[in-house]
């Protein structure tokens, strides 16, 4: 009995091994597969992608995309292609640890992930991403198209200033941050809970010590009430209960407004922005339809989407939703180096606990 069940023990081990090796095999030949393709700047790419897209019939998307928003976007593809697109949708944090663990794996699921730029640079450099060349990367705004091509921005997320045009006149907005220690702003003050991104840069166009003093300034003297999410922030910009937000994204409050909440926005300049980014990992299960894909999120067609959703989109061709007004776009790879010191920050100017 011994000997047999070491025999079946055995042939069990072999056929494990056989079967890593034969996935890895696979996940070895869809990587150059990818590579070829990816790489590929004939003018018979575009035709290899679509046949071979239509042969893989769907792809996988990961995102932290409003689920209404994505809808927008993949069911043009969608009905252009035949190519169904599969959603999975999570925080930028829970993406970011998901795609990691498929390609310590070798388990690959995602064909395309989108997500906030910063942990996109994160998986860059964990060598997870493909280098794409795109024909439509040249259309792009100088910080959206990175010279590795590993990601590339789809979007900006612009922070605004927000308030309740029913609590505050537009003629007493503050113009300037130092503007925010008036005492009448005192009890009106609101901000989202992660935006550290955000308070860092103001930190350092001011100076460190300087900044760092004015927000202890304005926390001690005017309070900031601290809420989680920014959808829900500017409700409460809408409702009132937040009369002025420091951190709303401008897309947001233009739509609240466009419905006929009591709702509006302006800058204390320059308008702080980050990069939302889109990648494809060196893994991608159907290679010909992420690829496809990538294509079509950063041509006209579905930045014009973007853009009428009310989004910073990065194709030049596309008109921005925001004008004349001075943009500051802060660099991923930067954000993500001083994250930990950032945010510790934030969390002690604010007096955050856990």
């Amino acid at each position: 009995m011994a000997t047999d069940f070491r025999r079946t023990l055995a042939r069990i081990t072999f056929a494990a091994a056989s079967l890593a090796a034969f996935a890895c095999n696979i996940c070895n030949a869809q990587a150059q597969t990818l590579q070829t393709l990816a790489t590929a700047t004939d003018e018979g790419r575009q035709q290899r992608l679509v046949e071979g897209a239509k042969k893989e019939g769907s792809l996988t998307l990961y995102t932290t995309t409003p689920a209404e928003y994505v809808s927008l976007l993949t069911e043009p593809f969608e009905k252009k292609y035949g190519i169904k697109v599969n959603i999975w949708r999570a925080r930028s944090e829970l993406i970011l640890q998901r795609v990691l663990n498929e390609t310590r794996a070798n388990k690959a699921v995602s064909d395309v992930i989108d997500s906030i730029a910063p942990p996109m640079e994160a998986l860059r450099r964990e060598n997870v991403l493909q280098e794409v060349i795109s024909p439509y990367q040249k259309d792009l705004i100088p910080t959206a198209a990175p010279k590795h091509h590993q990601w590339v921005s789809t979007l900006q997320y612009v922070f605004a200033q927000a308030y309740n045009t029913n609590k505050i006149k537009k003629e007493d907005l503050p113009r300037t941050y130092q503007d925010l220690l008036d005492p009448k702003w005192k009890g009106k003050l609101g901000i989202e809970g992660s935006d550290h991104e955000w308070m860092s840069s103001v930190i350092a166009d001011m100076g460190e010590t300087a900044g760092v003093k004015f927000f202890k300034d304005l926390t001690a003297g005017n309070g900031l009430s601290v809420r989680a999410g920014h959808p829900l922030l500017t409700n409460l910009v809408a409702s009132g209960e937040v009369p002025l937000a420091l951190t709303v994204y401008q897309y947001s409050a233009a739509q609240a407004k466009a419905k006929g909440a009591p709702i509006d926005w302006f800058v204390i300049e320059p308008a702080v922005t980050i990069a939302d980014a889109m990648a494809i990992p060196k893994n991608a299960p159907h290679p010909n339809a992420a690829l496809l894909f990538y294509d079509y999120m950063i041509s006209p067609e579905a930045q014009a989407i973007l853009a009428k959703i009310g989004y910073y989109a990065t194709n030049r061709k596309v008109e921005p939703p925001i004008k004349n007004i001075k943009l500051k776009v802060l660099d991923p790879g930067t954000l993500l180096d001083n994250e930990e010191k950032s945010f510790k920050r934030f969390e002690s100017i604010l007096q955050l606990t856990h």
